[in-house]
């Protein structure tokens, strides 16, 4: 599949643009301030679009403490190539050979940095979302796109369409926007789903929101507190 650069007709989209410098720092201050944003995906049927209510931070190389769990600690490998690249531009990598997860690439260009897109809260285009996830129409929200995976699937992400796109061009049929909305406090918790490094605390969720994925406080094992988010 061709990559999908650009649809032929833009629509009108909900709020504004993020600024590249919004992502020019490092992913553990970026992360907690998604939460809020827009995630939205223009296509020739219509626009779908999520509120990011979690997301994961995954630091570069370059950090003093190496982050085994992320894509580039290794170094830069043709795979991993856009995380080396500039600030605000998708990573979609392909795992278990079946799914597809989308990451936003953080801080100056050759750092590395990036925050993972781990759920959104579904505000247009529900119905399209579910039909892409083989669920009837008035699906419930949670099981549109709760989880890295499903959201990829909701909104039809594919690493060979959308690897590498700038999502702050206006011209982009996937973006990050903001619509005004806010986020006061952000639940911290450990990174879930990983082996290496899992004990950190870069997973940040919107407290009591119904479509953040992984463990809820009060669940067994749970660790996590609240922090206001800058």
């Amino acid at each position: 599949m061709a990559a999908e650069r650009s649809t032929p007709k833009p629509s009108r989209l909900p709020g504004r643009l993020l600024s590249r410098a919004f992502f020019e720092h490092p992913p553990e201050q970026v992360a907690p301030r998604l939460l809020g944003k827009l995630l939205v995906r223009r296509t020739r049927a219509g626009v779908m679009a999520g509120r990011i209510v979690e997301v994961e931070a995954y630091l570069g190389p370059h950090n003093d403490q190496p982050d085994p769990a992320a894509h580039s600690h290794c170094g830069r490998t043709p795979r991993n190539s856009v995380l080396f690249g500039p600030a605000g531009h998708a990573y979609v990598y392909f795992i278990y050979g079946l799914y597809y997860c989308m990451n936003i690439t953080c801080e100056k260009e050759g750092r590395a940095g990036c925050v993972l897109l781990r759920a959104l809260e579904p505000v247009a285009g529900m119905d399209r979302m579910a039909r892409n996830r083989g669920l009837a129409p008035g699906a419930a929200a949670r099981a549109l796109a709760c989880g890295p995976s499903r959201l990829c699937q909701a909104l039809e992400i594919t690493r060979p369409a959308h690897n590498g796109l700038d999502l702050l061009d206006d011209a982009s049929p996937l973006q990050v926007r903001d619509d005004g909305f806010r986020v006061q406090e952000a639940l911290v918790t450990p990174r879930i789903g990983i082996r290496h490094a899992a004990e950190r605390l870069l997973r940040f969720a919107v407290p009591d929101c119904r479509c953040v994925s992984g463990p809820k406080p009060g669940a067994k094992g749970f660790a996590g507190a609240r922090a206001p988010v800058g």
